[in-house]
């Protein structure tokens, strides 16, 4: 017994003469999908469908309730001026109402950020287009700070890393950045009055990133330890002028008095 993908009829099925000794075994193709399934499996007959000359597919009801919904097909043929039918198939398939599994992907494709746990393992394609071949040894600095204009500045070295960020690795990250929860846009930013770019604590990035985010380093601050765009900002700026804290004035009731009995010695 198969468990296939759903039969779509070809070309040469809707245009295949009907056969009248295939179409009307049906008893013969109950039979044999009694004989696969258990006669209690089976349930009405569907449909006769023509798939070429002198084959015949019969679908029946799938009774299972692990299957609702899915039909079993009994293949059909005979030879040419014979009269007697013979099974090549039994297999089920999912109807219209089936339940049916999602399409396969690979793990690479369904991951997404935050699903890495402890102790997973997530590998880097080899030809990812976020990375490029960095430097692994001293003896190539020689021939790098030949090659003008490839400065340290201005290019990431990557002594000692196989791969660095690549311009479409720099660009993905910044991209992200920017509409993420730290950037210009946020909630958070648009109600601050000033900007992480004149914060006192803010920390620097270097590198080609460093012109436009950096990290936080306030720990009142929600973005502390997190990245932020220079053109974010929150209430916890370093510059934010203190409000006046007045002390309230002393209240005196004056609408009553308590009683006192001195009494007399």
């Amino acid at each position: 017994m198969g468990h296939n993908l759903p039969m779509t009829p070809t070309a040469s099925s809707s245009q295949a003469k009907r056969d009248a000794t295939l179409v009307s075994a049906v008893d013969a193709a109950r039979d044999a999908a009694e004989t696969e399934a258990g006669s209690a499996m089976v349930g009405d007959h569907i449909a006769a469908v023509m798939e070429d000359e002198r084959l015949a597919t019969h679908t029946f009801v799938c009774l299972s309730p692990a299957y609702v919904g899915w039909q079993w097909a009994v293949t059909l043929a005979r030879v040419p001026r014979a009269k007697t039918v013979t099974v090549t198939e039994v297999v089920l398939l999912p109807g219209p109402d089936a339940l049916v599994a999602p399409e396969w992907l690979p793990w690479s494709d369904r991951v997404r950020p935050g699903d890495l746990g402890p102790g997973d393992v997530l590998p880097t394609p080899v030809d990812d287009a976020r990375l490029v071949a960095g430097l692994t040894g001293e003896d190539d600095l020689e021939s790098v700070e030949s090659l003008s204009p490839l400065r340290p500045s201005q290019w990431e070295i990557g002594l000692g890393r196989t791969r660095v960020l690549s311009p479409t690795g720099r660009d993905d990250a910044a991209d992200r950045w920017v509409s993420g929860d730290f950037g210009p846009t946020a909630a958070m930013a648009r109600q601050a009055a000033l900007e992480c770019a004149t914060c006192g604590f803010l920390l620097p990035m270097g590198g080609a990133l460093g012109q436009q985010f950096a990290v936080c380093a306030n720990l009142m601050s929600p973005a502390d330890g997190h990245v932020v765009s220079l053109t974010f900002g929150c209430g916890a700026h370093s510059e934010v002028e203190q409000a006046s804290e007045e002390r309230p004035a002393t209240a005196h009731d004056e609408t009553g008095w308590d009683p006192l009995d001195l009494g007399h010695s």
